[in-house]
């Protein structure tokens, strides 16, 4: 997504980008601190508890069209038996963990970092871990078994893609600013789709185990048209996810959800 600004592929007159590389929980926490950014990739879960400094901008996202987080255990559980399993999640303001709980309100939790969830199931620290980012792709290498898909579990529930992280600019810029910006992010991303053996050698460098084919599939999950724009339905789900999330008590205010571009 950003490989057009990182590498000045793509410019914008009066503005100079600073990126910073921070896990999405990280940058979940700090968006609802003072040590705040500009812009920021968040989890779609956040946004309820930022909305009044922050909007969405209109591309930058990550969906899940039938797929998204998983559950997964050491050995096989049915959808019963897993909600009375203890599971590590990547943290609670993951939009996974609020998938997690709109399947199971009453299901037991313990935040480990991302990263370390599969070793920390494997090693027999927890019975079951969910799993984001690249660990979709490569929990059957750790002889692990996928207990639930939570894209396909919501694509069942609502007939909607399941939207799982976006990008978040704060309202204090001006709208002129912020229209800039958006636009500005949407070229990169158009740029990183047009060159995209470019984008995804670049992309290589922060990989974590995984190799040329699965950085290919990997990315192409979750930076494709949806991308450049979330589409009627994708809109359509984030505000269905989020309104669903405080109907059940999860999200404790309503959720106006506006977007930039």
């Amino acid at each position: 997504m950003f490989y057009g600004l990182a590498t000045c592929k793509v410019r914008v007159g009066g503005y100079k980008f600073t990126h910073v590389l921070c896990d999405i929980e990280t940058l979940n926490q700090r968006a609802m601190s003072e040590a705040f950014f500009d812009v920021t990739a968040i989890s779609f879960h956040v946004y309820p508890y930022i909305q009044e400094q922050y909007a969405l901008m209109a591309c930058g996202g990550s969906v899940g069209d039938g797929y998204g987080p998983m559950i997964v255990a050491s050995r096989p559980y049915d959808l019963d038996e897993i909600r009375g399993v203890k599971i590590a999640v990547p943290g609670t303001l993951t939009t996974a963990y609020l998938a997690l709980k709109l399947f199971a309100p009453e299901i037991e939790t313990a935040v480990v970092p991302f990263d370390q969830i599969i070793p920390q199931v494997m090693a027999g620290n927890f019975d079951a871990g969910l799993i984001i980012h690249e660990g979709q792709l490569t929990y059957p290498r750790s002889g692990l078994n996928r207990i639930l898909d939570l894209g396909v579990w919501w694509r069942d529930l609502t007939g909607l893609p399941l939207p799982l992280g976006g990008n978040a600019i704060r309202r204090s810029l001006g709208d002129a600013a912020m229209l800039t910006v958006t636009q500005a992010l949407r070229d990169s991303i158009q740029y990183g789709l047009d060159h995209r053996d470019e984008a995804l050698d670049y992309a290589m460098q922060f990989g974590r185990d995984l190799d040329t084919s699965l950085t290919d599939k990997f990315v192409g999950m979750y930076v494709n048209e949806r991308t450049l724009d979330y589409g009627e339905d994708g809109r359509a789900a984030i505000r269905s996810l989020l309104a669903m999330g405080h109907e059940r008590g999860i999200i404790p205010q309503p959720v106006n959800v506006d977007f930039v571009g």
